[in-house]
């Protein structure tokens, strides 16, 4: 009876210790398209915590004492960095812990262009792409809206998987699998956008702010002018009168807004013009959290500018 009650305890010892050692680790990430990078390859194992959630942006968002709270408790935090989520540089800093931070803008594989100045600015041709990438080495500015190339989300995903696996090696063969279907979602998604936009690629747009370029060289579509260069900072008189003779000069076929920002600004740009008006959300604020954002933001942006641009 004592044997049979000794062997009852090391077993559910054992199993508590297999447990302990596959529990998922405890991850945090900055937004919204890179926690769904991040969920995906964690499906099955855990739960990764989201900062900027909802309608926030990182632009303009402020860390909540829960996210605070998090951060301090995290085995990894994924974030893309200090141009993006300035918000999180002391935070991050300041970690008690010994989390493993992972910068998203330092990977390598990715393919990165320099920040663009000004509000109207002319389409780039595929010739121009190699000397923003030098200007970029020159002056160090890189624009950090990375995820909207799934080209680079593909590095991201592999980043996420070797980084999950050094942290987590009992669950690595899940992290491989999730990462290998991740892999496949956005190589299709890319493929669908591709699609979607090739009859609309030289319809000339104007965007809220400048956020899309990486899109703009992915699918060859013609952003023309953005409102802003950055949703903090609003536009003075003489900026929004550029734009306006761009969207007249040009004949911008759509001006796209945002769902977090004011747009009233876009019906004074859209003056003495008949550009139409379309919704473009580069972080998936209307999507729910989770592994299926990422795909679902390449495929609804695609689409809307594809309705607005055919009219």
């Amino acid at each position: 009876m004592a044997s049979m009650k000794f062997l009852a305890v090391a077993a559910l010892t054992f199993a508590t210790f297999t447990q302990a050692a596959s529990a998922a680790p405890t991850v945090v990430v900055s937004i919204k398209p890179l926690h769904s990078l991040v969920a995906s390859i964690m499906k099955g194992i855990g739960d990764p915590e989201l900062i900027v959630a909802g309608a926030a942006s990182p632009h303009t968002y402020n860390l909540k004492p829960s996210n605070a709270d998090a951060l301090q408790e995290a085995d990894v935090v994924f974030w893309v960095g200090h141009g993006l989520e300035a918000f999180l540089d002391k935070p991050l800093m300041a970690l008690a812990g010994n989390a493993k931070v992972v910068e998203m803008d330092d990977i390598p594989g990715l393919d990165k262009l320099a920040f663009r100045e000004g509000g109207p600015f002319d389409h780039h041709d595929d010739d121009d792409h190699a000397g923003e990438a030098e200007h970029a080495e020159e002056h160090g500015g890189y624009d950090l809206h990375l995820w909207l190339d799934p080209t680079n989300a593909k590095a991201m995903a592999r980043q996420i998987e070797t980084t999950l696996v050094a942290v987590d090696p009992d669950n690595a063969e899940t992290y491989h699998r999730n990462a290998t279907t991740l892999q496949a979602a956005i190589d299709a998604v890319d493929a669908e956008a591709a699609a979607l936009l090739k009859p609309v690629s030289d319809k000339p747009s104007v965007v809220f702010h400048d956020a899309y370029q990486y899109f703009e060289h992915r699918y060859h579509v013609r952003v023309v002018g953005s409102v802003t260069v950055s949703p903090e900072n609003l536009p003075g008189a003489e900026r929004i009168a550029e734009i306006q003779a761009k969207v007249r000069d040009l004949q911008a076929v759509c001006i796209f807004a945002e769902p977090q920002f004011e747009s009233s600004l876009l019906q004074v740009v859209a003056e003495g013009s008949t550009a139409r008006f379309g919704v473009l959300d580069p972080l998936g604020t209307t999507l729910a959290d989770g592994p299926d954002l990422y795909v679902e933001l390449i495929r609804n942006l695609a689409t809307a500018m594809r309705d607005c641009l055919s009219g």
